[in-house]
């Protein structure tokens, strides 16, 4: 196992792929000359040419539309968005073209490209530039999410949409790419839609996912000098849900709370808990507790931001809530 950054992990995923199949490609802003704007495509542009790592004007929808049409003459592209607020600007291509082209050409046409960048906030980064979109795409029928936490997960799970035939949204966090962590220095792939147990635990379920998953760490470590013991799921993929891990764990722990970096309404942790209470109703010894960002537009403020962003003191709250503790 060697330790490397985060950004190492999705530029050694692109590359390996990119030198066992000639179909896969690298699109987008700065992605080359400047070796991506965060640094998770150096040195891709020397090893592969300016044929399959291509800078692209400030033009999401037509570069997004670009490689959506390239899948139909059999490229596999991995296409880079800057952050996902400027996918914003190419959904139309994503949800009307993307996810759709398979059904609409009978089968005819598979989709196998992946569109790749950060999500969430950043810090100061204000309303337009701090926003997490992982439940709009998981609303879509016929894409994948996935909203890898580590470095070593983010390789395994990248390799593996990189070779999926259907279109994959890959979000990731400009507070990430600089995060270490043990990775395999030989070939290995992840599951797509399989949940990984981080922290074994029997008096409370934590159902988290990406960055903030951090912040359940901190609380879990915090819990246990009291005596509570947490256990972590990392969904690691929002679509296809691994709603069985989720549903195993609070059987045991008859208690769930679900720690999402997101606005409240219509999000992922709405949908966790719907399936939770309509499947294992009976194991719940208290309701489900959901910790989102405050209903509002991410300020810029930091004093502000920090108020807006759940921390591990929403979380022992939470915690203590449903284990009936003061």
């Amino acid at each position: 196992m060697k330790t490397i950054q985060f950004r190492e992990a999705i530029c050694q995923a692109m590359t390996e792929e990119m030198h066992r199949d000639e179909s896969i490609y690298l699109m987008g802003e700065e992605v080359a000359e400047y070796n991506g704007a965060y640094k998770a495509s150096k040195g891709m542009l020397d090893e592969f040419g300016d044929k399959r790592v291509i800078d692209t004007p400030i033009s999401e929808l037509g570069f997004a539309g670009i490689g959506v049409g390239s899948t139909m003459t059999g490229n596999r592209p991995i296409i880079e968005f800057m952050t996902f607020n400027f996918a914003l600007v190419g959904i139309d291509q994503i949800i009307n073209n993307a996810a759709k082209i398979r059904q609409m050409s009978g089968g005819q046409f598979p989709c196998p490209i992946v569109f790749r960048g950060p999500t969430a906030s950043a810090g100061q980064l204000a309303a337009t530039h701090s926003q997490a979109f992982e439940s709009w795409y998981a609303n879509c029928p016929g894409l994948k999410v996935i909203v890898p936490s580590n470095p070593y997960d983010a390789k395994g799970l990248l390799k593996s949409a990189i070779r999926d035939d259907d279109p994959v949204i890959f979000m990731e966090s400009e507070q990430m790419y600089g995060d270490k962590g043990e990775v395999p220095e030989g070939e290995y792939t992840l599951p797509i839609g399989v949940a990984d147990i981080k922290r074994q635990g029997k008096d409370v379920t934590i159902v988290s996912f990406g960055k903030i998953i951090k912040v359940a760490y901190e609380a879990a470590d915090s819990l246990s000098k009291e005596g509570i013991d947490c256990e972590i799921i990392d969904l690691r993929t929002i679509r296809p849900m691994d709603y069985e891990a989720i549903f195993n764990s609070v059987k045991k722990t008859n208690r769930l709370i679900i720690l999402e970096e997101s606005w409240p309404f219509g999000n992922i942790s709405t949908e966790i808990t719907y399936q939770v209470q309509n499947q294992i109703f009976d194991f719940l010894d208290a309701p489900v507790e959901k910790i989102n960002t405050a209903d509002t537009p991410a300020p810029y403020s930091p004093v502000l931001l920090a108020e807006w962003l759940p921390n591990s003191q929403d979380v022992i709250k939470a915690v203590k809530k449903v284990m009936y503790v003061k």
